[in-house]
């Protein structure tokens, strides 16, 4: 078991001005967990669409932007691309500066899906003030899916139905699901575009 050593901060780096660099960072980080190795013992993690069910509840029970959300997902989920093994939560604070090591991830999730899905907690993330700041989810998509080799329309579908699947576990846990709504609702109005 290693320790995370080093004392940068992908959170710090982004409050910082650096929010291009610390997505850079987190898609290597995240490109090294995708890369093809051996096949996965598919026994032991969970598929995307049972990790959705709980979103595909909160579209039946509160309607609006989950319905949304969930026909989002539902069409990503039925046909998927690029399968592989998912961390499931990544994000600014679940990549640590191991020293020498560089930069790797904790804390993960052992699903099964979509590479892009990967991608789609970056956007919730790392506050309130950043992760809704003017034109940072148009940016941050443009980027990430040059960085990642992702289709951008694909990868904010993914911000869309992963951001309602966020509010609707904040509403299953009594949290508050504001951020991730209004993750949603900057996600839904970029998918037309």
């Amino acid at each position: 078991m290693e320790r995370a050593i080093g004392n940068r901060s992908l959170v710090s780096m982004t409050k910082t001005g650096q929010d291009d660099e610390a997505s850079k960072i987190i898609c290597e980080v995240v490109a090294r967990l995708h890369a093809k190795g051996q096949k996965p013992l598919r026994a032991t993690l969970v598929s995307l669409p049972v990790w959705f069910r709980s979103l595909h509840l909160a579209a039946k029970e509160h309607g609006g932007i989950f319905i949304q959300a969930s026909l989002i997902a539902e069409e990503l989920l039925e046909n998927p691309e690029d399968i592989v093994v998912l961390h499931g939560d990544i994000h600014h604070q679940n990549i640590l500066d191991f020293g020498q090591h560089g930069w790797m991830a904790i804390d993960p999730k052992g699903l099964l899906g979509e590479r892009g899905f990967d991608y789609a907690n970056i956007f919730c993330n790392p506050d309130w003030e950043i992760a809704t700041s003017p034109g940072r989810l148009a940016h941050q998509t443009t980027l990430i899916a040059e960085t990642a080799g992702l289709e951008r329309a694909r990868l904010i579908k993914w911000i869309f139905a992963y951001a309602g699947l966020s509010a609707a576990w904040s509403l299953e846990d009594g949290g508050s699901p504001d951020l991730a709504l209004a993750i949603a609702n900057l996600a839904n109005t970029e998918i037309d575009k």
